[in-house]
């Protein structure tokens, strides 16, 4: 179950619930994140919940039969909202487009990306700095130098920055920075990784794993909040199966899924969910009806010259015809 306590509670109030939670049979983990304080109770007995909610210091206390429970849907009703500043929202009830290059790769690289999404009403620009990569001998990324000089130029176009974080060492760095830490598919259960990012007050976008199944990856976000940062997205990025016409197995199932089960944001990933540039308009879009919060995808002035994943990545063409797409799809999910 979830208790969660009043703001300004005493220690000899919070003490208090602790030890009659304790004593009706189950074990006690005190959560502080940046919006709330909480104890979580785990056991398996029946209890009357009206013992703790009427405790000085509780306002309110909710059963929670998942394994994951601060992500549930099931205590919190109300979505979760990303508030990046600027009037940049990811929420239920609107549609976040996140794009760029898999790479950031050099300074006309940036501007000529953020120029793309400028004039498309993009707010959100991807783009690793720190790339997982297969072969040690690939390119492996521009580092924090190149992440300096993207957001100087973000900032000039005021648009937000989201990029992959690969190790604890690097969050400090990143937070200055960058608006949205992702976490790779490769890094997904990750548990020193996650449990950092939860004790840092920045968002942070969850790619389920190569092969992670749904509870996974719930269970990976509960990692992050319950180490007490509730600013959190899960992102569908394709799984690996037998399949080899392309390069994941995009889960549409996981979409409504997820929507059902989680209040956090859900987010697709057309490009690595696919694989294959023709192919990645109507996987999105497809992932748009399903009820997706909103879209990562991949967009580089010339793919074929990309430093990597150019195979995925569309022109600024295909992307100016996708944005304008989706954002149609969107208007006709709305009127169902």
């Amino acid at each position: 179950m979830i208790i969660q306590l009043e703001q300004g509670i005493s220690s000899q109030e919070a003490n208090k619930i602790r030890d009659k939670v304790n004593s009706l049979g189950f074990k006690t983990t005190d959560v502080i994140t940046q919006r709330c304080k909480y104890i979580i109770g785990i056991g398996k007995k029946e209890i009357d919940i009206r013992q703790l909610g009427g405790m000085a210091g509780v306002s309110d206390v909710h059963r929670v039969s998942d394994a994951y429970k601060l992500v549930s849907r099931k205590w919190r009703v109300k979505p979760t909202e990303i508030d990046l500043g600027d009037g940049v929202v990811i929420r239920e009830g609107d549609f976040a487009m996140m794009a760029g290059p898999c790479s950031i790769e050099s300074e006309e690289q940036i501007v000529q990306v953020l120029e793309h999404l400028n004039a498309n009403g993009v707010r959100i620009m991807r783009g690793g700095v720190y790339k997982p990569r297969s072969s040690p001998y690939s390119f492996r990324g521009l580092g924090i130098d190149g992440l300096k000089l993207w957001h100087e130029h973000a900032q000039t176009y005021g648009i937000k920055i989201i990029t992959e974080v690969m190790q604890s060492s690097q969050i400090e760095d990143l937070c200055k920075y960058a608006d949205i830490l992702q976490v790779g598919a490769r890094n997904s259960q990750n548990f020193n990784l996650l449990d950092a990012l939860g004790e840092v007050d920045k968002p942070v976008l969850l790619k389920r794993g190569i092969s992670g199944s749904l509870s996974e990856l719930l269970q990976c976000a509960e990692y992050v909040f319950s180490g007490g940062n509730e600013k959190l997205m899960l992102c569908e990025r394709g799984i690996r199966t037998y399949e080899t016409a392309y390069r994941n197995t995009f889960d549409l199932n996981a979409i409504p899924i997820l929507k059902e089960k989680t209040h956090l944001p859900v987010i697709a990933d057309p490009s690595h969910g696919i694989g294959v540039r023709a192919y990645v308009e109507p996987v999105a879009l497809a992932a748009v009806m399903a009820g997706a919060d909103g879209m990562i995808y991949e967009t580089h002035c010339t793919p074929e010259k990309a430093f990597s994943d150019g195979q995925q990545t569309l022109d600024f063409r295909e992307s100016e015809a996708l944005i304008k797409k989706t954002r149609a799809t969107f208007e006709l999910r709305k009127s169902f």
